[in-house]
């Protein structure tokens, strides 16, 4: 599996528009970078459990408010937080600001659950940083859908 995000998606056949920017850590951030119309942007979480056995890459749409203590109930987890950068490192092999979708081509031992919010699969597309945050690449949701189910990682589908 290839940790260059622009030969997967060459390879899986998967065209996107490719927006540069100055380096964003926040949703906040990045909003001042306009997407086309019909664009989700896009919240990219990487959380664990307490114990550091489970991992989640959760994906849902910029503005939306994410109720981690909720979230941890309906998992089962006692307690959820953000993985700190050294997790970030280890499981993605990117820095915090740069999670996305994406880093699951570094992945290797597809121990990240994913979860996607089921709202963001209602827009035509959406963009998400090539594992580097100076960057949004922006693909539509069926082909997003596509490259997900080929990471092999277990992803949820869900309103989150």
């Amino acid at each position: 599996m290839s940790n260059d995000i622009y030969k997967v998606l060459k390879d899986l056949n998967i065209n996107y528009q490719k927006i540069d920017h100055p380096a964003v850590f926040t949703t906040q951030e990045a909003d001042q970078y306009q997407l086309e119309e019909g664009t989700c942007h896009s919240k990219n979480l990487f959380l664990r459990n307490k114990k550091k056995t489970n991992y989640y890459l959760v994906v849902m749409e910029a503005d939306k408010k994410f109720d981690i203590k909720s979230f941890s109930e309906k998992l089962g987890e006692k307690k959820l937080s953000f993985a700190s950068p050294e997790d970030l490192m280890k499981y993605l092999h990117v820095t915090p600001g740069s999670v996305s979708p994406f880093t699951l081509i570094n992945n290797k031992e597809k121990n990240v659950t994913v979860f996607i919010d089921q709202d963001l699969m209602d827009y035509k597309q959406a963009g998400f940083h090539p594992n580097i945050n100076t960057a949004t690449l922006v693909i539509n949701t069926d082909d997003f859908k596509r490259y997900l189910s080929w990471t092999n990682n277990k992803i949820i589908y869900q309103k989150l």
